[in-house]
Formats: C-alpha cells, sequence, structure tokens
C-alpha cells in the first residue's frame, strides 16, 4: 500500500482511539446501543473463506437475470463464486485495486467520509477487502451488478470490515445490488463502508437488501458526491437482523444534482432499524427526494433521522422528505426526526412524518368484500410501502423484494405490485 493510503488508516485508527465505539450519550446514537452488541468476543480478522456450495446460497442472489458478480465469505474475496471483468469497465475487488489502481485508490478514498463517524475509522484502518467498480466515461454497464457478503461460523464471532469504492465517470450508468447475508446462528458484527463518486451527467442505481439473521448486526455506511447533472438513487430495504444502523450521506456540489432516497423497513420481535440521512445542498437547482416507510409490529424499534442541509449558494434547491410509519403492536415504537437547515432564500422544501395505525374503514371495507382479514391486512401493507418502490428499475429485484414483503406479512398474494 502507497504511504498516501497508510497515512490515512494510521489517522482513522488515532481518531478512533481518541473517542471509541459510539454511546448513547452521543446525541446521533441516543436511540441505538451498542454495548450490548460489543460485548461479544468478535475475531477482527477472520482466517480463511469457508467452502460453500452455490446452491446453498442461491437464494441470496438474482438468478433469473445475467449479473455481474463479486462475492466475499467472511471478509474474503471467493473468485469462483464471482463474475469480475476488466473489459470496457473494471469490476474487481479492492484488493486488486490497491495493486493495479493505486492512483485512483490515492485519489478518492476516504475522500468522501467525514472526520466524526468513529465506524468509518474503524473501517478506515482494518478493512482489508470490498468492491471496485469504476466505470469509464460514456460507457453504460450492459447489466447489473451485484455484491454479496456471506458470513458462516468458521470464525465464530466475527466483526467484518468491507469497504466499497465506486466511480463512475462522466456520462456513465450503472446499477448495483448489495447484500449483507449471515448464513450461520453465530454473531457477526458487519462494518461496511462505500464511497460513490457520480462524476458530471452520470447516473448511479444502488439497492441494498437487508434481511439478515436476528444475531446479524449491520452497520452500514455510504458517502455519496454527486457532480453537475448526476442522479444518484439509493433504495434501503430492511426486512430483518438484531440491529442495522444504516448511515446514508448525500453531498450534492454542483449545479442540476438529482439525490433520491428510498426505503423500506418491515420488522417484527426485538429487532431494530436506524436510518440516519443527509442531503447536503451545495450548488444551486439541485433536488433532492426522500421516502421512507415503515411497518413495526411486537416489540420493534425504529429510528429515522433525516437531515437536509441547504448552503446559502444552492439558490432553486427542490428537498422533499417524507417518513411515514405504521405500528402493528402496543409495543413497537419509532422515533423519527426530520430536519431542515436552510441558508438559502429561494427554495422549495418540506419534510414531515407520520405514525398511525392500519385504516380500520380501508379493512372493513376489504373484509366486506369477501377478503380475509390477514390478507385485508397485508394489502394494505404492501399498498402503504409500494410507492417507495417504484424507483428499482431491475425487474427481477422488485419480484424478489415483493416476495421477501409478502413473505414477512405471512401471506402468499396472487397479485404483484
Amino acid at each position: 500500500m502507497d504511504t498516501n493510503l497508510h497515512e490515512r488508516r494510521q489517522s482513522a485508527l488515532k481518531r478512533f482511539e481518541g473517542v471509541g465505539f459510539p454511546t448513547k450519550k452521543d446525541e446521533e446514537w441516543k436511540y441505538t446501543n451498542l454495548k450490548p452488541i460489543l460485548k461479544n468476543d468478535f475475531k477482527v480478522f477472520p482466517a480463511t473463506e469457508d467452502a460453500i456450495e452455490f446452491r446453498d446460497v442461491k437464494r441470496y442472489f438474482l438468478n433469473d437475470i445475467d449479473t455481474y458478480k463479486l462475492v466475499f465469505i467472511n471478509g474474503v474475496f471467493s473468485s469462483w463464486l464471482s463474475e469480475t471483468t476488466h473489459q470496457n469497465w473494471d469490476i474487481c475487488t479492492f484488493g486488486a485495486a490497491l495493486k493495479k489502481y493505486r492512483d485512483v485508490l490515492d485519489e478518492y478514498f476516504n475522500k468522501t467520509t467525514p472526520e466524526d463517524q468513529p465506524m468509518v475509522d474503524v473501517n478506515t484502518a482494518f478493512a482489508k477487502e470490498g468492491a471496485f467498480i469504476r466505470i469509464p466515461k460514456g460507457r453504460v454497464v450492459d447489466k447489473p451488478i451485484q455484491v454479496i457478503f456471506l458470513n458462516t461460523s468458521g470464525d465464530k464471532e466475527i466483526m467484518v470490515q468491507p469497504r466499497n469504492l465506486i466511480v463512475v465517470e462522466e456520462g456513465a450508468q450503472v446499477e448495483i445490488v448489495e447484500r449483507h447475508q449471515n448464513i450461520s446462528d453465530d454473531a457477526v458484527l458487519t462494518n461496511s463502508v462505500t464511497e460513490i463518486f457520480a462524476h458530471a451527467n452520470s447516473k448511479v442505481d444502488l439497492y441494498k437488501v437487508q434481511n439478515d439473521h436476528s444475531s446479524s448486526t449491520l452497520i452500514d455506511n455510504t458517502f455519496i458526491q454527486q457532480k453537475r447533472d448526476s442522479e444518484v438513487t439509493v433504495g434501503t430495504f430492511s426486512f430483518g437482523s438484531k440491529l442495522i444502523r444504516n448511515n446514508l450521506h448525500f453531498y450534492l456540489t454542483e449545479p442540476n444534482c438529482i439525490a433520491n432516497m428510498d426505503g423500506i423497513t418491515l420488522i417484527d420481535g426485538k429487532q431494530t432499524v436506524d436510518h440516519h440521512t443527509l442531503a447536503d445542498h451545495q450548488a444551486p437547482r439541485c433536488n433532492s427526494n426522500e421516502l421512507y416507510k415503515g411497518i413495526f409490529d411486537d416489540k420493534a424499534h425504529g429510528i429515522f433521522n433525516g437531515k437536509v442541509i441547504v448552503h446559502q449558494p444552492a439558490q432553486k434547491t427542490d428537498a422533499f422528505q417524507a417518513n411515514n410509519n405504521v405500528l402493528l403492536s402496543d409495543t413497537a415504537q419509532i422515533d423519527t426526526k426530520p430536519q431542515l437547515e436552510i441558508f438559502a432564500d429561494d427554495v422549495k422544501c418540506s419534510h414531515g412524518c407520520t405514525v398511525g395505525q392500519l385504516d380500520e374503514d380501508a379493512m372493513f371495507y376489504l373484509q366486506s368484500r369477501g377478503i380475509g382479514s390477514k390478507e385485508a391486512r397485508a394489502m394494505l401493507m404492501y399498498a402503504f410501502t409500494n410507492d417507495a418502490l417504484e424507483r428499482v428499475k431491475i425487474d427481477s429485484l422488485k419480484k424478489k423484494l415483493n416476495l421477501l414483503i409478502a413473505k414477512k406479512l405471512g401471506v402468499n398474494l396472487d397479485f404483484e405490485l
């Protein structure tokens, strides 16, 4: 590794040593308690890649369409499960990029991450592997890219630190599906960092599928820098884990950018999902659109903290933010905090949140038409979440998400929204 990257790692480690892991005393973590999770004796550097048969993990992939694949097992790249390429574009590993594209890493690595993020510093200091994707100027990737992180019981309690770098050059386009999946019952802590650089007039669609074991914890940090006329869409679909913390930061640095953030959370039991989002408008005539839907049952806990900052130069900003939630039990809870900080005077900004229960009149209407109570309830919840799926452009993924939602609702529906 070159000196520049080594110095960035050393600086990150020193910052982390100064503050340690975040606690509930930190305002940004007041609803998310890492202390019980950190009691596990996590192994930071898993020893080897475990052998996995494709038939055992097939259900975690999009199999009915052709895709590129980057697959990691316990943090180690699995070449035989993957399909990489350097033809027309670079789809390979972070480790390979360290050897082949040091100049690119020197230009982009750790350039979007703020210095007040201790979990990002841990990743920067210790990350060894992840996805490296670079799409050259004007290229449109011919098929989606799947980035799959699988964890097994080989090293018992493990902590993995995926590091992803995605560079989409001027006028280029790419679709990416990301998934973290524990295929054992052992405790796993995944602390992932992704940096995305969307250059002028580029287009990026990133879909995060989060449907893991109750023994798994995911802390996902994604930082996106947008240049002039670019459009980036991130869909985050959280259906299960012990704890999921999503930190999604958009930096709209040049005019006419579009940032789309969609999320669906559907959890029960004692699961927790915490969404922290930032749309940082630094330039004029940019749009940010944010829609998060949540359905919570049993003792599930949802958190939404969405912040929109409009700096003084960012005139003609159009920012929309909404967080809508349904509580299905008296013990489920949601803490929601939409925020606007506006320093420009010519903007259109709106935000809001709702928390409620299923519409009893709608339930009565459906049941009066011969639809069973369970199916009527599921239909209303499908309808509630559906608009957060509208920007999913991969039909195969949309179908899979519909099936996951139906499974979470415990029904088989003979229609697709």
